[in-house]
């Protein structure tokens, strides 16, 4: 079972900003083959990591609004959010050992 949260323009704040946990948002769309090739890795740290790290999706189409508010240009798009500030941004698929070095240290 996913423990993934998707994120909206209206559940963003809480669920993002004002987390206690740092926050890995994976940046989306149905038609990206690397975001497909991606996902699974995702889900595996979402159910590996929770209770330390909450991780959510936002489908740039569905959330145009969240994709402008962080300047995606590219996806998939990888950032980390802690205290309400991105601390860490990476941009394509990346093995599931280069995800976790993006927030293994904030943890």
């Amino acid at each position: 079972m996913s423990t993934e949260v998707t994120l909206t323009a209206s559940n963003f704040d809480a669920e993002v900003m004002q987390s206690s946990l740092p926050v890995l948002i994976d940046f989306w769309a149905e038609w990206c083959m690397p975001c497909k090739m991606i996902a699974p890795l995702v889900d595996q740290i979402a159910s590996q990591y929770a209770g330390k790290l909450k991780v959510g999706k936002v489908n740039v189409d569905e959330e145009s609004e969240l994709a402008n508010r962080f300047g995606i240009v590219s996806i998939p798009t990888l950032l980390v959010i802690k205290n309400g500030s991105v601390v860490r941004q990476r941009v394509g698929a990346l093995p599931k050992h280069e995800l976790e070095n993006l927030f293994k240290d904030l943890i």
